[in-house]
């Protein structure tokens, strides 16, 4: 017996069943075809807004957290509540030794006020200072230049990072680095011109319209003494921000003689709990996706069973003949789940493509500043799974017109009107 997946008559017979009525034939793959393509689109499509959601924290660390300073809440050994403190460079010391799942961290401070180079000035920006340990918590877009580093901290150096648009005000198309800009009445090397990754993360004013600063000298500029404003950090791998608060704000609070019971007065905000957020939102979207999706799956699936049904009430008569002339039950369990295996896979296979084409479309059209893209695309692995589970599904709807065409009597068919 021929293998009916090479029996190029079997394929003219499943060509020629389906082809009789066209229109039912064409509503059923329709259906297949759009519930494939809702499922894969939407299991993409769910991928590529997360990416985009993610790309707003571009450069910026998942891992990092942020502590300031707030008037205390609670009277403690012979202090009033509502009195002010500061976080020092002691504390960031303190810090750094007292809790070594810290992998970087740095006091910051800032300041307003013009920046001016020969009779131009830019006056809506800010001044900030930090150490290079920041930038592993907010890593900035090098245009030109060099970043700052820990010699032009320890060196006291008066080198200064300026924004692109401070730079593009200031010095037009020329290039700015090796110039100097004045800013409270102190000159400073620009050695770098810098741009936030993205724009939706803002720490301590825009990066493009900001002066940056060794934290030592403005400090030493700004008669600081030993005060920052607040600190930035990050964990190392397999630890949290979260799980170091109480560690953390028991230092502060010793140190500065804070109640132990004032939280309030050590602000703490955790960068990763507000990304495990956004994680588990998506994951919540995508079990939709997959609900939704499922949805227009079955309704297509339940599509092939009702046209196999017909099928079969249509042919009795030619299985009952099949019969008569000696075909074997299996083959006509074959032929019946040939249909709905064709059928199902061609439609399939269809939406799958138009899928991976609106993905694609989508994916350039959300494309970065940069042209770099985010997800939207079907994995091989998830497209080949939608796929399998149609084909299986199909299978499935084909099973019970196929066990009712094998039960067929060749006198009971022969005899149907």
């Amino acid at each position: 017996m021929k293998n009916p997946i090479f029996d190029i008559d079997n394929w003219r017979e499943i060509t020629a069943t389906l082809s009789r009525n066209k229109t039912r034939t064409f509503l059923t793959a329709f259906g297949i075809f759009w519930g494939t393509a809702m499922l894969a689109m939407l299991m993409g499509g769910a991928q590529g807004v997360r990416g985009l959601m993610m790309r707003n924290f571009d450069g910026f660390a998942t891992n990092s957290a942020f502590i300031f300073s707030s008037n205390t809440t609670i009277a403690y050994k012979g202090y009033q509540k509502g009195r002010e403190w500061s976080l020092t460079q002691g504390d960031v010391d303190a810090l750094r030794i007292g809790v070594p799942e810290i992998d970087a961290i740095s006091g910051i401070v800032q300041a307003g006020g013009a920046v001016s180079y020969r009779d131009k000035s830019y006056v809506n920006g800010n001044i900030l200072g930090f150490t290079p340990d920041y930038y592993h918590v907010m890593e900035p877009r090098l245009i030109e230049g060099r970043l700052l580093n820990e010699s032009d901290e320890m060196q006291l150096r008066k080198n200064c990072l300026i924004g692109a648009r401070v730079a593009s005000e200031l010095f037009g198309t020329e290039s700015p680095i090796g110039k100097y800009v004045q800013a409270n009445n102190i000159y400073y090397r620009i050695v770098g011109v810098v741009r936030p990754r993205n724009d939706n993360v803002n720490i301590g004013g825009n990066m493009e319209e900001m002066l940056m600063l060794p934290l030592a000298v403005m400090r030493q500029n700004y008669n600081l003494g030993e005060k920052v404003y607040y600190v930035a950090f990050t964990v190392r791998d397999g630890c949290t921000p979260g799980k170091l608060r109480g560690r953390i704000k028991r230092i502060l609070q010793s140190r500065h003689t804070i109640s132990p019971e004032d939280d309030e007065a050590v602000p703490y905000w955790d960068i990763s709990e507000n990304f495990e957020q956004v994680d588990g939102l998506f994951s919540g979207i995508d079990l939709l996706a997959i609900f939704v999706g499922f949805g227009s799956l079955l309704a297509g699936i339940i599509g092939v069973g009702n046209i196999m049904w017909i099928i079969v009430k249509e042919r009795t008569q030619e299985i009952g003949i099949r019969r008569a002339i000696g075909a074997r039950p299996r083959d006509i369990i074959a032929q019946i789940l040939s249909e709905a295996v064709v059928l199902t896979t061609v439609a399939g296979v269809g939406g799958i493509c138009f899928a991976v084409f609106i993905l694609a479309v989508a994916g350039r059209l959300t494309a970065g500043p940069d042209g770099s893209e985010v997800g939207f695309q079907l994995a091989f692995s998830t497209a080949f799974a939608i796929l399998g589970v149609f084909l299986v599904l199909g299978m499935g709807a084909g099973i019970i017109p196929a066990v009712k065409a094998m039960r067929i009597k060749p006198i009971e068919a022969l005899n149907d009107n």
